[in-house]
């Protein structure tokens, strides 16, 4: 998609800091962190919403658990936080995760 700011991070002609990158999917650091961890997880391939993650749902959830441990985050627990719908905050329509850890996280969150 031409104007996607996440499919022109994953073709590199935006920088963002890799954390963890495999054929399909790419976890990145937030560049507006709202913890002391705070990355995205995203398929390369474009998908607006849920209605078009289908079989990358198991490829995106494998990258946030492996990349939980990379992070440090797996033993003290994280959130992953995915916004569908305008409602809901959701900004930019390409699917998206987000994982924040490294602090104790309240609930409710907004």
């Amino acid at each position: 998609m031409e104007n996607c700011i996440f499919c022109k991070i994953v073709k590199g002609s935006i920088p963002a800091e890799k954390v963890l990158e495999t054929e399909k999917i790419l976890v990145f650091k937030d560049i507006s962190s709202k913890a002391p961890v705070h990355l995205l997880a995203i398929p390369k391939e474009h998908v607006a919403d849920l209605k078009g993650i289908s079989i990358l749902g198991k490829d995106l959830f494998e990258a946030i658990a492996k990349v939980s441990e990379v992070a440090g985050i797996n033993s003290t627990g994280f959130r992953v936080v995915m916004n569908q719908g305008q409602d809901a905050g959701q900004e930019i329509e390409h699917i998206h995760f987000h994982i924040l850890g490294g602090r104790k996280l309240l609930w409710p969150p907004g």
